[in-house]
């Protein structure tokens, strides 16, 4: 059988896009670091609209949680395999860079590229020699497209978290594997909850932040049979801010 796996699942973007892939009746996988709670309202709401979900807690920033968790997974899973994968945890230290600290700019980075370092890789040794095809789809950023003010960290993660989409799409092309990026710009979630929305909104030629379902749209098209064609292309969905 195959299963879709979604990390930083528990709320957010994460949340909505778990929500949205139940239509594609495979069972999905919610990672989470944290926040078990959240995670498990997630796992609650997936059951309500008919899927089947499990919880993978693990830190993707962390080489040896993401081995074990996905080896004791596949043995516990033998006829089994991961076929969609959503590259989505990510956190923000914001702080303008000559007060930036050590631990805000490795945080970022860490979470952001190790994370989709260890857990694409790790997933890939599987996902490839079945031959069957399969999804990588990598949730960046407008920061890491235009950049930022006061996100020199954030920005440096989701820039490089495009160029690596856009090399390993061309090296599992062959194995019909697809990778892809999707660029959301300010979207309504616990992330940007700090930020001044009625500033900013003034900005964005849609007038106003986009929502979590949005983006969860995307992805699913993305994931699906019709998208087999689409590898390497970052998907900017902003409003219109920067295209």
């Amino acid at each position: 059988m195959k299963y879709i796996l979604v990390t930083g699942a528990s709320r957010g973007i994460g949340r909505a896009i778990c929500l949205r892939l139940v239509s594609m009746n495979m069972p999905i996988l919610i990672n989470y670091n944290s926040n078990y709670s959240a995670a498990g309202e997630t796992k609650s709401l997936i059951e309500e609209l008919g899927g089947k979900a499990e919880l993978l807690p693990f830190d993707v920033s962390n080489k040896s949680e993401v081995e074990k968790a996905i080896l004791n997974w596949e043995e516990s899973h033998p006829d089994d395999y991961i076929s969609i994968l959503v590259n989505n945890a990510g956190i923000r230290r914001d702080n303008v860079m000559f007060m930036m600290a050590d631990e805000e700019w490795h945080q970022v980075i860490n979470t952001t590229l190790d994370g989709f370092f260890y857990l694409t890789r790790c997933l890939l040794k599987h996902m490839m020699p079945r031959k069957r095809g399969g999804r990588i789809i990598n949730i960046a950023s407008l920061s890491g497209v235009k950049g930022l003010p006061g996100q020199t960290n954030y920005s440096a993660a989701k820039a490089a978290l495009i160029g690596a989409t856009k090399a390993l799409a061309q090296e599992v092309a062959p194995r019909k594997i697809t990778v892809n990026a999707i660029a959301p710009g300010f979207i309504e979630t616990d992330m940007t909850k700090d930020l001044p929305e009625e500033e900013l909104k003034k900005l964005i030629p849609v007038g106003r932040f986009g929502k979590p379902e949005e983006v969860a749209a995307l992805v699913a098209f993305l994931a699906s049979d019709d998208a087999a064609y689409i590898t390497g292309e970052v998907i900017n969905i902003n409003g219109g801010l920067y295209t």
